[in-house]
């Protein structure tokens, strides 16, 4: 069962390097909504995992990170293939909703 991975700038760019899809969740821990989808993640990282790479990135420990990715919300999940982003979701959704973001990049 894979975890999710909580990325440093480093970690993200090698991660992305690695050739796998990736999925990041751009969140703080002061931010209500970025709590209500945590569960959700995790449950991503679960299932997917294998196949696509699942992370979080904390806006206020990594905002070099999230400046470069132009994040303006959070929580803000985005997904990532070939080494560019392909897609976003703004806010908290249901899980239908980040499961078919993952199945989308298999």
């Amino acid at each position: 069962m894979a975890e999710v991975i909580h990325f440093s700038k480093a970690g993200f760019e090698q991660a992305v390097a690695a050739g796998k899809p990736v999925i990041v969740d751009f969140w703080a821990t002061w931010c209500g909504p970025c709590r209500m989808i945590a569960p959700a993640i995790e449950k991503l990282a679960a299932e997917y995992g294998s196949d696509v790479v699942i992370g979080k990135v904390d806006v206020d420990q990594e905002g070099l990170l999230a400046q470069q990715f132009g994040i303006m919300s959070i929580p803000c999940v985005v997904a990532i293939q070939g080494g560019r982003e392909v897609k976003r979701i703004v806010g908290a959704r249901p899980y239908g909703d980040y499961a078919a973001l993952a199945q989308s990049l298999k």
